[in-house]
């Protein structure tokens, strides 16, 4: 059945489980969250066409807020427009209109919620039709192309990353995550497959993880010692001769040594030939096993995200002390109130679709346009298939070229 919901639901009703939901926990910067439930970053791409968030993703935020998410992370933020994943990100540049981030941010405030701003830098994957990819090395394949990165180019994220948090704080985004997964900029450099440098950036894991390291260290001077700064990492790229599960273990133990509050653990990549980010044992959670054997290598909370579908499930993860939270995307959209449901013990696990065999990136294009009915107040009647969401989409992301090329003009 394609892009229908599924009719029934397991209840979900242990007390013990809820009372694991409903814990607080102070990060290393002394900020206290509420309970363990957070709201992974996605691409809800509700910006503005010009980098601005809309009256729509501020009641977005507001929403998960009052549902009861102990923090939001708000996907894809942008310093560099040039850097960009997809048009309707959001950019914290120095002559954004202060106006409609701190209405964001007020929303996502509410009800003693959390709203972080996730920093991003494109790299090889920058959508080409606005953006410049590039990347630690050359790419030439179908499908992806991009020019390597100069040293003078590389020397600069650090600041980048750090101006982008500077304005986030100024906004009055509560935290900042730094985005080294899914094959964008960072995780590019982390991965042996992308960068074949043989310079200081490149080679053995301590010189590809060089870039990430002082970026860690320019954004928490640019915001103070109690502000959260997260990192979002894979555990697996999910491609042949990338990033794999020794090597993002070794990093989490160099991570160690930072001043990061929270670590996410992820998986999978946007490049061509990727497997899925899945890889949970029966279905399940993706990425509770490998965040498990990481409490021997750090003291840094850990956060999981991926394949989780049930109270069941998010509170053995809980319990079983292989996380400290747990991260849900596409559950809060399919139901954004679940931690006001969960954490009393009596609410249902969200209804998520099934759909039959798609085009490729028709699925995720399904759960972004849902996103944009949500924040609209209009979700129940969403009943487009995965391959009409996926032409709505492309169709939304080319109307807004000429409104960024306005803005920021020619890459």
């Amino acid at each position: 059945m394609r892009g229908s919901v599924r009719q029934e639901a397991r209840i979900a009703a242990p007390t013990k489980a809820a009372a694991i939901l409903a814990r607080p926990l102070a990060l290393p910067c002394g900020v206290v969250l509420r309970n363990r439930l957070v709201k992974s970053a996605m691409s809800d791409s509700l910006g503005d066409g010009a980098g601005n968030p809309t009256r729509d993703q501020a009641c977005l935020y507001q929403r998960w807020a009052r549902g009861g998410a102990a923090a939001a992370i708000v996907g894809e933020v942008q310093t560099d427009p040039f850097a960009l994943e997809k048009p309707g990100n959001l950019v914290l540049a120095p002559d954004s209109d202060p106006e409609p981030f701190s209405r964001l941010t007020g929303c996502g405030r509410e009800n003693h919620g959390h709203i972080w701003a996730q920093l991003g830098h494109a790299g090889a994957l920058a959508y080409a039709p606005l953006g410049r990819p590039r990347g630690p090395s050359a790419i030439d394949m179908p499908g992806l192309s991009c020019a390597q990165m100069t040293a003078g180019e590389i020397r600069d994220i650090p600041a980048l990353f750090a101006a982008g948090a500077e304005r986030a704080k100024a906004a009055g985004f509560t935290g900042v995550q730094i985005h080294a997964a899914h094959g964008f900029l960072l995780s590019q450099f982390l991965s042996p497959l992308f960068n074949r440098r043989t310079d200081d950036w490149g080679g053995a894991l301590p010189r590809r993880v060089r870039l990430l390291m002082e970026s860690i260290e320019a954004v928490r001077a640019a915001v103070g010692a109690g502000f959260p700064v997260a990192l979002k990492m894979n555990c697996t790229d999910r491609l042949e001769g990338g990033l794999h599960e020794e090597d993002a273990a070794e990093l989490v133990g160099l991570i160690d040594a930072t001043s990061i509050d929270l670590v996410e653990v992820s998986g999978g990549t946007y490049f061509p030939g990727a497997k899925p980010a899945g890889g949970g044992r029966g279905g399940g959670p993706y990425f509770v096993d490998f965040a498990r054997g990481l409490r021997s290598r750090t003291s840094k909370p850990l956060m999981a995200t991926g394949g989780f579908k049930s109270l069941a499930q998010v509170a053995d993860a809980l319990e079983s002390g292989a996380v400290d939270f747990v991260g849900l995307a596409r559950a809060f959209v399919m139901d954004p109130d679940l931690p006001g449901k969960w954490i009393p013990g009596s609410g249902p696990d969200p209804h998520f679709p099934r759909f039959a065999a798609t085009t490729p990136g028709a699925v995720t294009a399904w759960y972004t346009m849902r996103i944009a009915m949500l924040a609209e107040g209009r979700e129940d009647g969403f009943a487009d298939s995965a391959e009409k969401a996926l032409d709505r989409y492309e169709r939304r992301d080319a109307a807004r070229h000429e409104s960024w090329r306005a803005r920021f003009g020619n890459p």
